[in-house]
């Protein structure tokens, strides 16, 4: 609140043809909310030895049950190099495995392992928790307009 204020009376005092407000610019802001977003994950996570992407990774592998790094890539929206450095890390963790892709013997399918099933149940539980909190200043309301909003932006 205090920087918002500051923020407000610098604007008040910016010569007239200059109205151009860092705070009021939506790459600002967005950066700011995900930095915000990813201090809860971070807190929530902490435990569970989670980064963000790797957590995505191990949701979208459960909801496919067995997915090509190519396509898991696509799913959560990140590129060949991220998404192969992701995989190293769980796979070196024992949270997947491989096999032969039987449609196509050049590609790789990735499957959850027992250790990954069972590190879901607190981890998606933690999502849960990291979104109530990383949305609690909105409505119920708000939320939805929010969340609607910025699909539409993706």
């Amino acid at each position: 609140m205090k920087r918002q204020r500051a923020a407000e009376a610098r604007a008040a005092a910016a010569p007239a043809d200059d109205d151009y407000l860092l705070e009021a610019q939506v790459g600002h802001r967005l950066r700011r909310a995900h930095q915000r977003a990813s201090a809860v994950f971070m807190n929530r996570f902490a435990e569970l030895q989670l980064t963000p992407t790797q957590y995505a990774a191990l949701v979208k592998i459960r909801d496919e049950g067995e997915v090509s790094q190519n396509y898991l890539g696509r799913l959560t929206a990140m590129d060949p190099a991220t998404m192969k450095g992701v995989i190293d890390r769980l796979e070196k963790r024992g949270l997947i495995a491989s096999k032969p892709d039987p449609k196509d013997r050049r590609r790789t399918l990735w499957r959850l392992t027992a250790a990954a099933e069972k590190l879901l149940v607190p981890a998606i539980e933690a999502g849960r928790a990291v979104t109530e909190e990383t949305l609690a200043p909105l409505s119920p309301e708000e939320r939805t307009t929010f969340l609607d909003l910025l699909g539409r932006l993706t």
